[in-house]
């Protein structure tokens, strides 16, 4: 992706349960909270959302151990359960990102794709067996016990965390993503073959077994599972603590000057909603009406990840955030200072992430309806599926044009990723 300079603006508060809508308040007079308790609530409500993360993440944790331990369909089942609950949180605090470097650095353990999944495991045959960008396209690591990159040749005799680890984006390859969300949905679901037809990936829970195996490995592939799930788990620890009293992410933030503060949180909400979720998320495949490049494409269950990190930018904007328990995390918000100090551009951006989440609460609706998935959704010649998405792209961009107005009118300069699919279309492809 790339960035481009922009100026542009926030708004007034409110929020949601969970799964429910952000409603935007009634606009009303009132004095402008200081920008120190802004970015002290920014801070509460990232530590709130990583520790949300956490705690779904160890949750899927014993799922997971539970699977490796007794291989049945009921507990298959229920790691996937597991696995889309601790998406919920980890989505919302998708906002974080591209404002602060400490989560930019760390993302990429955590949330990687698109991944070549032969680097992982046995694929299908329409897969190919090579790739002129990618030498590890096939590696196969839990079937091979030696893994070559470049000039080295790597010990994968026994699958650890810290062995995951030193593949992620071997070769420095983008798509060898060895760690991470995506790795551990490829592992419980396998491929996803339906195209843009119906269905999601089917492993059968024998690639578990030990006394029933297929897929061949298969106590090597419950190793990858653990050990990719318990790498999760100790990558949100770290984020979670960051976050906390003496952490250093919210040192970071609580440092800055007033107008640098708000900046962060208006650059990481202005480029999620255009840049990634707008072009590279949404837009992108809607144009190749590409399959592949679905965000959670083995389990199908992207429409409920793009829903979500709408639902975090209000809540980071409108500084409440519903926890995963039923408590509240609220306080000082950017929208509360916007409403105060440029309340026609305020009203505007509250408007427009209302639009944005009901677009993306559409989508969602119709994913959980079972009607379609939201690989169905972007194919070919599904005119009502591409509107539903289409929709939604426009809302994002919409939403971030808001955003660019309550910066200009607070007078401050950020710098919004861009995406090619949105801002150079005929360079998609090349």
């Amino acid at each position: 992706m790339r960035a481009r300079s922009l100026f542009a603006g926030p708004l007034a508060a409110a929020l949601v349960l969970g799964a429910g809508f952000a409603a935007a308040p009634a606009f009303a007079e009132s004095a402008a909270p200081k920008v120190r308790d802004i970015a002290v609530t920014y801070a509460n409500i990232a530590e709130a959302m990583y520790g949300d993360s956490l705690s779904t993440a160890k949750a899927l944790q014993a799922a997971v151990d539970a699977l490796i331990a007794e291989p049945t369909d009921a507990n298959l089942d229920k790691a996937k359960a597991a696995w889309k609950a601790a998406r919920v949180p980890y989505q919302q605090t998708e906002g974080f990102r591209f404002g602060n470097a400490i989560v930019d650095e760390w993302e990429g353990r955590v949330n990687a794709w698109p991944l070549d999944e032969g680097l992982i495991d046995y694929v299908d045959k329409s897969y190919g067996d090579s790739s002129d960008e990618n030498p590890l396209y096939t590696a196969n690591v839990i079937a091979n016990t030696k893994i070559r990159v470049g000039k080295k040749t790597i010990d994968a005799t026994k699958i650890t965390p810290k062995l995951l680890d030193s593949l992620q984006e071997a070769g420095g390859v983008e798509s060898n993503v060895a760690i991470g969300y995506h790795a551990i949905e490829f592992l419980l679901w396998g491929q996803d073959l339906n195209g843009t037809g119906p269905g999601a990936g089917k492993r059968p829970v024998t690639d578990y077994s030990t006394s029933n195996c297929t897929g061949g490995n298969c106590e090597r592939r419950a190793a990858y599972l653990k050990a990719a799930t318990d790498l999760l788990v100790a990558d949100l620890e770290d984020m979670a603590k960051w976050w906390g009293p003496k952490g250093k992410a919210r040192a970071n933030v609580l440092k800055q000057k007033e107008k640098a503060a708000l900046g962060t949180i208006l650059t990481g909400l202005g480029s999620l909603s255009y840049g990634e979720l707008a072009g590279e998320r949404m837009k992108l495949g809607l144009i190749l009406h590409d399959p592949e490049e679905e965000h959670d494409c083995f389990s199908d269950n992207t429409f409920n990840s793009h829903y979500y990190d709408e639902l975090g930018i209000a809540s980071i904007y409108r500084g409440k955030y519903a926890r995963v328990d039923g408590s509240v995390v609220e306080g000082a918000s950017v929208a509360a200072y916007a409403a105060a100090k440029a309340p026609k551009a305020a009203e505007e951006a509250e408007a427009k992430i209302d639009a944005a989440l009901a677009a993306l609460k559409a989508i969602k609706d119709e994913g959980d309806s079972g009607k379609q998935a939201y690989d169905q959704m972007i194919g070919e010649g599904n005119a009502e599926g591409n509107a539903l998405v289409q929709k939604g792209v426009d809302s994002l961009v919409a939403q971030t044009r808001a955003i660019e107005g309550v910066v200009a009118a607070l007078k401050l300069k950020i710098k919004v990723e861009g995406s090619d699919s949105l801002d150079d279309p005929s360079k998609v492809g090349e």
